[in-house]
């Protein structure tokens, strides 16, 4: 039996949807919000309102904005000759984060999975193939994660981009910043060693 009622059930059962939160974290994170109603559970609502109503895919790379085309694909001093393709917005927006990118993107929407019943034609390959054979780009950045699915959509992406002409290259693999080596893996190790450059 519940000691809460059906709207504080429902609550819960929400956020627990939410990544990195199990049922135990999403009553925690209710209870807060309902202690802090004024504080914290209003404005949530309501920012969570207008992100429903204002908020929508970049027509041109996939990002989520309140405009179409997105801020970045708007921003005049980004470089537009070169593409880097993502798997989700979280890893675009995680380029961004880093400030390591200035060049225009392409969220793919996933990556493909025979397991998961994912094939092409359910991710965005036919926008960037479109987008490569423009003329204006001459390099395709595959960022994609160093995950089986990941590295068999670059490949498949390499071969569909092959005849735009542009330039396909990959982000080196290997050891982190801050990483020690007898704590890496094995695959790490490896990729670390085929991506090594001149000191």
């Amino acid at each position: 039996m519940s000691a809460a009622g059906p709207e504080i059930e429902r609550l819960i059962q929400l956020l627990a949807k939410l990544p990195g939160l199990g049922p135990r974290s999403a009553r925690r994170a209710a209870l807060q919000m309902l202690q802090r109603r004024e504080a914290v559970m209003r404005p949530l609502a309501e920012a969570l309102a207008e992100a429903a109503d204002k908020i929508t895919p970049c027509s041109n790379c996939g990002n989520l904005d309140t405009t179409d085309p997105c801020a970045v694909c708007r921003d005049p001093r980004r470089d537009e000759s070169v593409i880097c393709v993502v798997e989700t917005v979280g890893d675009l927006w995680a380029l961004e984060r880093a400030g390591a990118f200035k060049g225009r993107y392409h969220v793919l929407g996933g990556v493909l999975s025979a397991l998961d019943g994912v094939g092409p034609e359910d991710l965005n390959v036919a926008g960037l193939i479109e987008r490569a054979g423009k003329g204006e780009t001459t390099e395709i950045i595959l960022a994609l994660n160093a995950t089986v699915d990941g590295q068999t959509t670059a490949h498949f992406l390499a071969d569909k981009l092959s005849p735009a002409g542009v330039e396909i290259t990959s982000l080196a693999r290997g050891v982190p910043v801050g990483g020690e080596l007898d704590y890496l893996d094995d695959g790490t190790l490896s990729a670390a060693f085929r991506s090594r450059r001149p000191a």
